[in-house]
């Protein structure tokens, strides 16, 4: 097992993305931390962790508050002693146009998907410097890179997570930790199938592999990250976008 011993951290881990690199983390012999505003999903990530041979633990938290989430990290740490891998993968989307979108909608979205990644990373790099040792997986997005129509606030905060990654791994690396940044494009998830249809087949008509990503597609690509096979990588972009982006 390639994660055999360790303890894996993943936010967002109630469902989409974030469950599926819980439980392919699992298969592969991590413990595993499922953290998420939606405790009962969370509840329900761990339980299937735990079938799968792991121990687990399920916890509620706004990753935009930065005591909640020192709070979290204790419990993680009083549970499990160590944390080897983190995955930022929590995020939300509140689409509109910039002339309609609404100062709340900006604010929320940048909270969470870029202050949460800095919230968690600052907690967790931490307890990995004593250690001398982990590993950092960002979950961005392609819009990050590229932006789109009626998504400034969202691409605005992955663009940021992708810029964070970048600086932060050249201030861990002497550490022996290593930092690395996921773009998803269009998944088959809970939240992009909230996206209107104009917007989702605007999408498609980008992909050269013409369909949608599955989550374990992502699932596999946060894995090789975090094993030793990817100790020489770290402040990358890795797209997984059927080439989306190119």
């Amino acid at each position: 097992m390639k994660l055999s011993g360790c303890v894996s951290l993943i936010t967002g881990g109630a469902r989409g993305i974030g469950k599926e690199i819980a439980l392919t983390f699992a298969r592969e012999g991590s413990d595993v931390a499922i953290t998420d505003l939606n405790l009962e999903g969370a509840e329900k990530t761990k339980q299937e962790v735990e079938r799968l041979g792991r121990k687990g633990i399920a916890l509620k938290v706004d990753v935009s508050r930065f005591d909640d989430v020192t709070s979290v990290i204790k419990k993680v740490l009083d549970e499990f002693s160590k944390i080897d891998i983190l995955v930022n993968n929590a995020g939300i989307t509140r689409d509109q146009l910039l002339i309609r979108m609404r100062e709340p909608d900006w604010d929320r979205v940048m909270a969470t998907n870029l202050k949460g990644v800095f919230n968690f990373t600052r907690s967790v790099a931490r307890e990995m410097i004593k250690n001398r040792k982990g590993r950092i997986i960002n979950i961005a997005s392609v819009v990050g890179i590229t932006g789109n129509i009626g998504q400034s606030n969202y691409a605005a905060s992955k663009g940021g997570v992708i810029i964070f990654t970048k600086s932060v791994s050249q201030e861990l690396a002497s550490r022996g930790i290593t930092v690395n940044t996921i773009a998803p494009g269009l998944i088959d998830t809970e939240m992009t199938r909230e996206f209107t249809e104009t917007l989702r087949e605007s999408l498609l008509k980008r992909i050269p592999l013409q369909r949608m990503g599955h989550p374990e597609d992502v699932a596999k690509v946060a894995l090789f990250l975090a094993g030793e096979e990817s100790s020489y990588i770290t402040g990358q972009v890795i797209h997984v976008d059927g080439g989306m982006v190119m």
